[in-house]
């Protein structure tokens, strides 16, 4: 009687365990993976916005920061213009959908960005031209899956984008991982085509801009630069406001006093 006891609590204890494991492949399997993604796609973003931000480029040799406002509709316009230091002063950047433009003040000249050129630095920063203008969407122009790992954890979802192979950007995939009571992302991890890690974007410090809670905080660490980091801060955010179309604009770009 004492042996069929104490199996009873064995088999007792092995199925709570196997319930208890099974919760987490129950939820996975009703996330809505495509809602994530566009969440984390527009997280900045929504069918309009305004915004004060503030980059800090760290070197181990330098660093400085830029104040400036930018300007979005949709996922097809995006208008920045740097309000300081002095000597980056009114230097804007205007995307109007597959096209890019930077506005240099000191000569007064306006230069096209090439295609080729969407993965290269913004000002010297860790972050990429696509990075600040968002000329491709993970939503639209990445495949997507829920995925397992190895620091899995029941408060993290990680999501793997891979690239359309028509798409002219250097990574092999995109990890996103967010927590999972809010899809508020947390990381962002890029891989190379050899899948080696090359860079983290980290989220932090969230806070509420017009009634959506978000990051106000990403840090991108490129891993093969030792003591380099870029800091982005947002200072306010607005959503959904009216925009005069004139400041997605070659004229405005220019148009700097």
């Amino acid at each position: 009687m004492k042996k069929l006891s104490t199996l009873y609590r064995v088999v007792l204890l092995l199925l709570i365990a196997g319930f208890i494991s099974g919760i987490p492949t129950a939820a996975a399997d009703s996330l809505d993976v495509d809602k994530i993604i566009k969440d984390v796609d527009e997280m900045y973003r929504s069918k309009s916005s305004y915004s004060e931000m503030e980059m800090e480029i760290v070197t181990p040799n330098w660093s400085r920061t830029l104040k400036m406002d930018a300007w979005s509709k949709g996922m097809d316009k995006t208008f920045i213009r740097i309000l300081s230091p002095k000597k980056e002063e009114g230097v804007g950047t205007l995307r109007i959908d597959n096209e890019m433009w930077n506005y240099l003040p000191k000569t007064n000249k306006v230069v096209k960005i090439p295609p080729s050129m969407m993965m290269s630095s913004w000002m010297g920063s860790d972050f990429t031209n696509d990075d600040l203008v968002k000329e491709f969407s993970l939503f639209e122009d990445y495949t997507y899956e829920h995925i397992y790992t190895d620091s899995l954890t029941d408060s993290l979802i990680f999501i793997e984008s891979i690239p359309r192979e028509d798409l002219p950007v250097v990574w092999g995939s995109i990890v996103i991982v967010v927590q999972v009571d809010d899809y508020i992302p947390i990381r962002e991890e890029y891989y190379d085509e050899e899948n080696e890690l090359m860079r983290i974007l980290y989220f932090s410090d969230v806070k509420d801009f017009d009634g959506r809670r978000i990051p106000s905080v990403m840090k991108m660490v490129p891993l093969d630069d030792e003591g380099h980091e870029t800091l982005i801060r947002y200072l306010d955010l607005k959503f959904n406001i009216d925009i005069d179309k004139s400041i997605f604009s070659l004229r405005n770009l220019r148009d700097y006093k």
